[in-house]
């Protein structure tokens, strides 16, 4: 585990921010291939992955700094954008992300929710791959396991700092896991009948899931909302909650228009096939 690769001069070339980068060029490498496969919209997919990851990017770091940690960064505002010291809520990474997406499909008029459709699994393969980008820089750690079994972090990390050499559950690397299960999962979805918009609506869904439970793993944030759950769990599940909802609304609508749809079509004047009848 390294969090600096090497050194240019005196300049680190971190793993946080290069496994970072990568994930991003990954991710939209891969919904390209969707997009492609799909036969919509993939000269604009290199474009969204550039506006949408430099808006993950900027709203992960604002999440984590108003809603996590501002009682520190309220005195220290100079390192609010200090993101290779740890510090991304992927919560506001995707709302950010999500709102760069629908302004960009907006101002070029393709249809949002089937865009949507299309980049959801790669985004949350770019997680996953996030994900190793968090154990190499030492966040997003776990809380002490209480056991021999864990993580022992460098002493330059941020779980270092917090625990000490107290062995910690894997909870970033496990997360990580889970969401190549939901991207495989998202995969089998899109591949089966499905309403439009409900793919990414389940993404949302799964992964609120697998982070409300993993969060009673995590070390780094404590406070509890109401004295119930962590933030992260709470945003989880009103994510999940308005994620049902929109995925059964979705569904009905697909079911109430489909057969007018069709009606219409079927009410369509048909045209004559002129043959012809000159013989000679």
């Amino acid at each position: 585990m390294h969090q600096y690769l090497f050194f240019i001069g005196d300049f680190p070339i971190r793993a946080y921010g290069l496994v970072l980068s990568l994930s991003i060029i990954l991710a939209t490498g891969v919904a390209y291939f969707l997009a492609k496969q799909d036969g919509r919209w993939h000269n604009h997919i290199a474009d969204l992955g550039i506006y949408c990851g430099l808006g993950g990017i900027l709203g992960a770091r604002l999440w984590d700094v108003f809603f996590f940690d501002w009682s520190y960064y309220q005195n220290h505002l100079t390192e609010i954008f200090n993101v290779w010291q740890g510090g991304m809520a992927i919560q506001g990474g995707v709302l950010l992300g999500s709102i760069v997406g629908i302004i960009y499909t907006k101002r070029h008029k393709i249809d949002t929710w089937a865009m949507a459709d299309i980049m959801a699994p790669a985004i949350i393969l770019g997680q996953a791959l996030g994900r190793i980008a968090n154990l190499l820089n030492g966040d997003a750690f776990g809380a002490p396991t209480g056991t021999a079994f864990g993580i022992i972090y460098p002493v330059t990390t941020l779980a270092y700092q917090t625990y000490g050499n107290q062995p910690l559950w894997p909870a970033e690397v496990w997360e990580g896991q889970l969401d190549i299960v939901i991207f495989a999962l998202l995969l089998i979805f899109r591949s089966s009948k499905h309403a439009k918009g409900q793919a990414f609506i389940l993404y949302t869904m799964l992964y609120s899931i697998a982070r409300f439970f993993l969060e009673y793993l995590r070390g780094d944030y404590n406070n509890l909302v109401f004295g119930l759950f962590k933030s992260a769990q709470m945003t989880s599940l009103l994510v999940f909650l308005v994620g049902f909802i929109l995925f059964i609304y979705v569904g009905w609508q697909e079911k109430k228009t489909s057969p007018a749809l069709a009606a219409i079509d079927k009410n369509k004047p048909k045209k004559k096939i002129r043959t012809n009848t000159k013989s000679s």
